[in-house]
C-alpha cells in the first residue's frame, strides 16, 4: 500500500490513538489532528459538557461535521473518537477518504490506561470494566469493517506501534 493522503485511527478509548498519531504523523512527515480536541476548539467547550448540554447524539452530529470536514484534508493523520464508527456514515467517510488502522486494545488494557481518566463521559458512574466491555461487543466488528489494517494495542510502545504501522504502509 502506498502512503495514503489520509490515515485515520480508529479504536477504542485507551488505545493510544492520539499517542501513536502523533508519532506516525510525525515518521510520515504529516500533519496530526486529534478529532475530539478539534471539536472542542470549534465549540469552544470540553467533551464532558458538550455530553451535558446536547447529549451523546449531540457530540455525534458534531462529530460527523468535523470527521467530514477533516477527511478533505491531505497529508494528515486523525484520531477519531472512540465511538466515531458507529455511525456508518463516518465509516464511508474514512473508507473512502484514505486508509483506516485500527488499534486494538483488550478490556483489561483499556481498564488500565483510563483508570484515572475523568474526562470520558461514558465513563463516569458505571462500571468501567463493565462499560468498556460493553462497548468492545458493539464496537469491535464496526473497527474490524472499516480497518485496512489492525494492530494489537498491547504490549508496545507507541514509537514501536508507529513504526510498524508505517512499515505495514509502505508494503
Amino acid at each position: 500500500m502506498n502512503l495514503p493522503s489520509r490515515l485515520f485511527l480508529v479504536g477504542p478509548m485507551g488505545a493510544g490513538k492520539t499517542t501513536v498519531g502523533r508519532r506516525l504523523a510525525s515518521l510520515m512527515g504529516r500533519e496530526f489532528i486529534d478529532i475530539d480536541q478539534e471539536i472542542e476548539r470549534r465549540a469552544g467547550a470540553d467533551i464532558p459538557w458538550i455530553f451535558d448540554v446536547e447529549g451523546e447524539s449531540g457530540f455525534r452530529d458534531r462529530e460527523q461535521a468535523v470527521l467530514a470536514d477533516l477527511a478533505e484534508r491531505s497529508s494528515v493523520v486523525l484520531a477519531t473518537g472512540g465511538g466515531a464508527v458507529l455511525r456508518e456514515a463516518n465509516r464511508r467517510v474514512m473508507a473512502a477518504a484514505g486508509a483506516v488502522v485500527y488499534l486494538h486494545a483488550t478490556v483489561r488494557e483499556q481498564v488500565k490506561r483510563t483508570r484515572r481518566d475523568s474526562r470520558r463521559p461514558l465513563l463516569a458512574g458505571g462500571n468501567r470494566e463493565q462499560v468498556l466491555s460493553d462497548l468492545m461487543t458493539i464496537r469491535d466488528p464496526l473497527y474490524r469493517e472499516v480497518a485496512d489494517i489492525v494492530v494489537d494495542a498491547g504490549g508496545n510502545a507507541p514509537g514501536q506501534m508507529a513504526e510498524q504501522i508505517y512499515q505495514r504502509l509502505l508494503s
